[in-house]
């Protein structure tokens, strides 16, 4: 994540405690210091919108073999041994299991911060309720432009409706709650659109995903938006993002899955003569270190299978069932997480040559896999020029 309100004000969240910590590009095994990695878990495939984009390609079905509350409860154990400092329930839709708010509750209690990724259309008042409740930290909802545009790429009618109504729950309760928003060519000239929706819905976050080829959204490659697109897109936020600070409205704003957005800003500043805010930005991204999937990023998948992130699941390190989490992740066996820990002399192309490598550390690799066929080959998605990452 590239945290944009971080980088232009200065201004710091809970994640950015995980992000731009003086440690945190040195790490192998966790966020910082002391800490285990952020875990997502995809707590079940089943769902009940039918997403162009899902990268698990959930259907509205059950599906056997998901662990078990016990299960999930000795997993959620061994990552507050592990000293894991969030956990994201994820989905399908994470609401449809009926053990969400004792599985949350629990990891609560282990001091693991809970957190919910969800489309909202199933979070009445009471839902939102106990959600704040039983200490959820955060609450982001999936929504891809207004109604029309939203409902085309969830694949049910009124989902749009129904979500806005969880957000709306989630405000009336005080639940800290945000928006999800995957960029791509059908939905970009929504972005000024999002803005005003979050001001209007007094919405405290909002994260702007890039694209990645991975699952559905593999058939979507074709749909992304270009480069151009990527860099007008980044000048939308930026514009809209101090707009916000120049009125006093403390919103959060990130960008996700692309770390090409953080050099970006530097440079961006740079050519402004902002010259003390660029070698602030230098220095966060430095510190940061950019992409860190198999090191201060995990997933785990309905089945317990482990992975680097919810997109590269088709590369498996171990399963919760069998093995501890904290010994999957420490102890690679696999050639892909061993290299994802030390990355940099595998990176091929334009990323190998990158002058800003320390700071992005190659990208998204899913995405170059799905595009190249190689693994370590460079990002497609990376929008910057030669001449700007210096390989002219």
């Amino acid at each position: 994540m590239i945290s944009v309100t971080k980088l232009l004000f200065a201004r710091s969240y809970f994640g950015d405690t995980l992000r731009y910590t003086k440690s945190a590009h040195k790490m192998r095994d966790g966020a910082s210091e002391g800490m285990g990695p952020v875990v997502v878990w995809n707590s079940t495939k089943t769902c009940n919108l039918k997403c162009r984009h899902c990268y698990m390609m959930s259907e509205d079905k059950k599906y056997s073999g998901e662990l078990s509350t016990e299960e999930a409860k000795n997993f959620i154990a061994d990552l507050a041994d592990f000293h894991a400092p969030a956990l994201l329930f994820s989905g399908g839709e994470p609401l449809i299991r009926k053990d969400f708010f004792e599985l949350a509750e629990y990891a609560a209690n282990k001091g693991v911060r809970p957190t919910l990724s969800t489309n909202g259309v199933l979070i009445t008042r009471d839902v939102a309720r106990r959600i704040k409740d039983i200490g959820v930290g955060y609450v982001g909802v999936s929504l891809d432009g207004l109604e029309d545009v939203n409902d085309k790429f969830r694949g049910v009618k009124g989902a749009y409706e129904k979500a806005m109504a969880g957000i709306e729950n989630c405000v009336a309760v005080g639940q800290r709650v945000g928006l999800r928003f995957t960029v791509n060519r059908h939905n970009i000239e929504e972005l000024n659109n999002i803005f005003d929706f979050i001001e209007r819905e007094n919405i405290n976050r909002v994260c702007f995903y890039h694209l990645v080829y991975s699952g559905r959204g593999n058939a979507m490659m074709d749909e992304d938006i270009t480069g151009e697109e990527s860099r007008a897109a980044m000048n939308v936020i930026i514009k809209r993002s101090r707009d916000f600070e120049e009125r006093g409205l403390e919103k959060e704003i990130l960008t996700v899955d692309n770390h090409a957005d953080g050099v970006y800003i530097y440079l961006k500043l740079l050519k402004e003569g902002d010259t003390v805010g660029a070698a602030r930005v230098k220095e966060l991204l430095q510190d940061n270190g950019g992409n860190r999937s198999g090191i201060a990023f995990a997933e785990v998948d309905p089945f317990g299978y482990v992975h680097a992130d919810q997109f590269t699941q088709h590369y498996t390190f171990g399963n919760v069932r069998e093995e501890k989490f904290k010994d999957i992740w420490t102890k690679p066996k696999h050639p892909i997480l061993q290299g994802l820990k030390d990355r940099k002399p595998l990176l091929k192309g334009r990323c190998a040559k990158c002058k800003y490598l320390s700071w992005c550390n190659g990208n998204f690799r899913t995405r170059a896999e799905a595009k190249t066929g190689d693994f370590w080959e460079s990002d497609p998605a990376c929008y910057l020029t030669d001449e700007e990452i210096g390989i002219n």
